[in-house]
C-alpha cells in the first residue's frame, strides 16, 4: 500500500513512515509543508493520508476541503495536539475519517491506519478471501487451503493489492504505484519477475488461485472454476 504523511515535524513524520514500512512494506513519501503535501495528494496515487492539523503553507483543513472538493476519496487520518481538538469537528465534516491526537502509540496509528485502508477499499475484514486462499492482513500471512503460502514481503504485497481487487484488471503502472514510492520508475523491470514468482507458488498450493497477465492490459488475480 502507498501511504502519503503531510507533517512538518521531519523526525515525527519519519518515524510513522518506518513504522509502516517495517510492519506493512508499505511505500511511504512524505512532505514537511501543506502546498508540498496538497501537490503530492492531487495524484490520487495513495490508499492513505496521514495529515497534520497545522502545517506550513496551507493547513490541513484547507487539504482536506481541496481534495474533497475534487472528488478524491482517499481516506485520511488527522494528526492534531491536544490544543487543537476544537477544530477536529470542522476537519470531519470537511471530510477526514478518523484523527489521533498527540502524543500518540505509535501500534495504534498503524492499526487504525491499516482499517482505513481496508475501508477504503471496501473491506472490512482483516482475512481477506478468493476461493479456498485466503490473506490475514494483521498476520500478513497467505495460507491456501489451509497449508501456509511463504512469499517474499514484495509477492505479499502485490498479492494483497490483487486481494483488495478480486478478478479486476489490475496494470503494471498502478501495481507500482501502490507498492513503491514516487520513484517507483526505478522498479519497473523488476515488477513481472515477483509476479512470475508469485505465480509459482500459488500454483504449488494446488492451483487455488491464478495469476493472470492479460496481455497489454496487466494482472488479474482470478480462481479456477472448480475451486470456486
Amino acid at each position: 500500500m502507498r501511504i502519503l504523511i503531510i507533517e512538518d515535524e521531519v523526525r515525527l513524520a519519519e518515524n510513522v513512515a518506518t513504522a509502516f514500512r517495517d510492519r506493512y512494506g508499505s511505500a511511504v513519501d512524505c512532505a514537511h509543508d501543506g502546498l508540498e503535501g496538497f501537490s503530492l495528494a492531487e495524484s490520487g496515487h495513495y490508499d492513505l493520508l496521514i495529515l497534520d492539523l497545522m502545517l506550513p503553507g496551507a493547513d490541513g483543513l484547507s487539504i482536506v476541503t481541496k481534495l474533497r472538493t475534487r472528488g478524491d476519496a482517499t481516506p485520511i487520518l488527522i494528526l492534531t495536539a491536544r490544543d487543537e481538538r476544537a477544530h477536529v469537528i470542522d476537519l470531519l465534516n470537511a471530510g477526514a475519517d478518523d484523527y489521533l491526537t498527540k502524543p500518540f502509540d505509535l501500534g495504534e496509528l498503524l492499526a487504525r491506519g491499516k482499517a482505513l485502508i481496508r475501508r477504503g477499499k471496501g473491506v472490512a475484514n482483516t482475512v481477506l478471501t478468493l476461493g479456498q486462499l485466503s490473506l490475514n492482513s494483521v498476520e500478513q500471512t497467505v495460507h491456501g487451503d489451509s497449508q501456509l503460502v511463504d512469499l517474499s514481503p514484495t509477492e505479499y504485497r502485490i498479492l494483497e493489492y490483487l486481494m483488495f481487487r478480486p478478478r479486476a484488471i489490475v496494470s503494471k503502472r498502478e501495481l507500482l504505484e501502490h507498492l513503491y514510492d514516487y520513484r517507483w520508475e526505478h522498479h519497473s523491470n523488476v515488477i513481472e519477475a515477483h509476479v512470475s514468482n508469485l505465480r509459482k507458488k500459488l500454483r504449488a498450493t494446488g492451483e487455488l488461485a491464478l495469476v493472470e497477465t492479460i496481455r497489454g492490459r496487466g494482472y488479474r488475480l482470478s480462481v479456477p472454476e472448480a475451486s470456486q
